[in-house]
């Protein structure tokens, strides 16, 4: 397994892997692996012939009073885990050899051009979080460039991010097959997420409310429930019993534009949930 941090390395390796015919697979990742990402990266090596994990902790995703400086990092560990899963590169750039630079203005009104995620990344976590879809659009398009990949693979957890990637992918002709991957859960329901090895034991407990409360509108749903408005009814009868969470938004949605549905005959639909959970922020959603 090599350790690559220079992008124009990377990019070379992967020219000289396609031009060899072998397909390229690219998991990207903020590093603090999980089953979840693990998922992924079996997913790209039952498929492809050399796959690629980025670890990068990307700045410009992450809004002001965020948790960017204390993000985990457990580098050693996450190597020791791609070690085992067969991967074949970890490309692990820093921040200036990304950005450019040792002085770094990383604002929008500052020198660099970024990638806007469109309407689709104004809404729910867009609104939430002020330039997250901005930064998560921006890093993917550099990582997509830099790995050069066939395929890159990406989780259903992250179900906006997923969505604006596929619109990215498309609308700028990348020629890169997205490839959504099933969100992975605890046993108690729990989506993975780095994140939640900073929930207290209490706040552990009650952060499975989120699942509970999707289940409670797709549980509906399944017993032929078509009232958005008894959904989300549903729901919020759930968390409403978690004084720990603090629910930003749940709604159902159209599975493809993310917008608010008024009737279940709106085409596919998702039920998707964000809150705080003491002080950690967590996301959710399933399929209706």
């Amino acid at each position: 397994m090599k350790l690559l941090e220079n992008p124009e390395a990377m990019r070379n390796l992967s020219e000289n892997w396609r031009s060899e015919g072998l397909v390229v697979g690219l998991v990207p990742t903020m590093g603090a692996l999980h089953e979840g990402h693990l998922s992924l990266i079996r997913r790209a090596r039952a498929a492809c012939d050399r796959v690629v994990v980025s670890i990068f902790v990307n700045p410009t995703q992450f809004g002001r009073g965020e948790d960017f400086e204390t993000y985990s990092r457990p580098f050693e560990r996450d190597s020791a885990l791609l070690r085992e899963e067969g991967c074949d590169v970890i490309f692990a750039p820093t921040v200036e050899t990304m950005y450019g630079g040792s002085s770094l203005d990383l604002s929008p009104s500052g020198e660099r051009v970024y990638v806007e995620a469109g309407g689709l990344g104004e809404i729910w976590e867009g609104e939430a979080r002020p330039g997250h879809m901005r930064g998560v659009a921006t890093v993917v398009t550099m990582l997509l460039n830099i790995a050069r990949p066939h395929r890159a693979y990406f989780g259903e957890k992250d179900y906006q991010q997923l969505k604006v990637i596929e619109r990215l992918v498309r609308n700028l002709f990348f020629g890169i097959e997205i490839v959504p991957c099933p969100t992975v859960r605890e046993p108690d329901g729990l989506a993975m997420s780095s994140r939640n090895v900073n929930l207290s034991p209490e706040e552990r407990r009650a952060a499975t409310v989120l699942q509970r409360a999707l289940s409670a509108a797709a549980n509906l749903k399944q017993q032929g429930e078509s009232s958005v408005a008894d959904l989300v009814a549903a729901m919020r009868e759930v968390y409403d019993t978690e004084p720990l969470v603090s629910v930003q938004y749940a709604a159902v949605v159209n599975a493809d534009t993310l917008a608010p549905l008024n009737s279940l005959e709106g085409g596919p639909a998702r039920a998707i949930i964000a809150a705080r959970v003491g002080e950690t922020r967590l996301i959710d959603n399933i399929k209706l």
